[in-house]
């Protein structure tokens, strides 16, 4: 996809034009614009976002409230859980409902979080665009291209934003493997592998995780993460070649992936396991003039975990041990080192989000792009299946 940024006859904001392919009856490009709405009782500056969130569980209670309720342009407005008031006992400003309908009924929710397990994605985010809110769906997107189809046309059609929460773009580790590749720090690139690797032995039948289906599995879990970032650094690969398997005595459904993304000049291979008691290098890259490998993983999960905010000093800063090693030539000098790594902005993503529905910039993750990540999935799948290289 890609955004034409051009005037809009009549406003003052900037609107964007969304060249997602489509494609007119004389084959002409059709144009989606999006632009944003605000109310007419306060500025568009001094205006917060109200956010109806669908769950308090991890991803609600880790993810999503933190840097909600500690961001100067949104306000955590109403939560949604079936029988328990946890989000009440975090928020006590917090409205707790009991029926999704009652987010979609109230006419001051602007923005809707679909973080509910997998399988609701797809029902959730339709229902809610369908009721003219602008949506933030949790990662995996939806279930099937299909669905994601669908789901990216009605957000067009409604004109509302419809974003995925690829939050580990602002992982500090991977904000630094992309300013080395951006730099040319390494040459000409030519091998490209990162892990997502886990040490987790038992199997919970009661998580939802572990249940069996068509359409579960790490691979929609830490796999949808490892491929967009791949796609982010790389765009769209020739082909895919997976090993998709379940490698947990008491496991039903595929905990590790081995994908392999071919380019033109670089492969590029993303990797993830529940069976890695010793981790290896998170990030292993070579090129024609050297190597940079990284090992440890992002603090912030970890961070928000233990209950921390945000909002504290020094957040998202990485301990010196786990600063990547770069040995390479640098304008004829040979350089071999550390290289600090990049503090990660989980809060980036929500600054973007504010200033896509504020001020009408560009979606840093909009529905298409995360859409892109289940074509990649589905391809997977059907390579694992059959042993063979898909053609993309």
């Amino acid at each position: 996809m890609g955004w034409v940024q051009r005037p809009t006859q009549g406003r003052a904001k900037t609107a964007y034009y969304d060249l997602f392919p489509k494609k007119g009856s004389d084959g002409s490009a059709i144009f989606f614009i999006f632009t944003p709405t605000p109310k007419k009782s306060l500025t568009m500056e001094a205006e917060k976002i109200r956010v109806g969130l669908c769950s308090f569980g991890l991803s609600g209670r880790i993810f999503h409230s933190p840097f909600i309720d500690g961001h100067s342009g949104f306000e955590l407005a109403k939560v949604w859980e079936r029988s328990k008031d946890l989000a009440k006992e975090a928020y006590p400003q917090v409205e707790v409902v009991r029926q999704f309908e009652q987010l979609l009924e109230d006419p001051t929710i602007e923005l809707i979080i679909v973080n509910t397990p997998d399988h609701t994605h797809y029902e959730y985010a339709k229902r809610a665009l369908q009721s003219g809110k602008h949506v933030l769906v949790e990662k995996p997107f939806t279930l099937t291209t299909r669905e994601g189809i669908e789901l990216t046309g009605l957000a067009r059609k409604h004109r509302k934003l419809l974003s995925v929460f690829q939050n580990r773009r602002w992982d500090g580790d991977f904000m630094t493997v992309k300013r080395v590749i951006e730099q040319g720090l390494l040459g000409r690139l030519v091998e490209f592998e990162a892990h997502f690797d886990r040490y987790r032995t038992q199997v919970d039948p009661n998580k939802w995780r572990e249940q069996p289906g068509p359409h579960t599995g790490n691979i929609y879990d830490l796999g949808a993460h490892m491929i967009d970032q791949a796609l982010v650094l790389f765009g769209w690969p020739e082909s895919v070649a997976a090993d998709l398997r379940i490698q947990r005595s008491a496991g039903q459904v595929n905990d590790y992936f081995h994908i392999r993304l071919q380019h033109a000049h670089v492969v590029v291979t993303v990797k993830g396991g529940y069976l890695v008691r010793e981790p290896g290098p998170r990030y292993i890259l070579h090129g024609t003039d050297g190597s940079f490998i990284k090992y440890g993983i992002d603090p912030q999960e970890a961070a928000l975990r233990r209950g921390e905010r945000p909002d504290q000093p020094r957040w998202g800063e990485e301990a010196e041990k786990y600063w990547g090693t770069l040995n390479t030539h640098i304008q004829n000098l040979h350089y071999r080192g550390k290289i600090e790594t990049l503090a990660g902005n989980y809060m980036g993503f929500f600054d973007n989000l504010y200033q896509v529905l504020r001020n009408g910039k560009k979606p840093a993750v909009p529905g298409e792009e995360g859409l892109n990540v289940i074509r990649i999935i589905e391809a997977a799948r059907e390579s694992s299946a059959g042993n063979r290289v898909i053609n993309i």
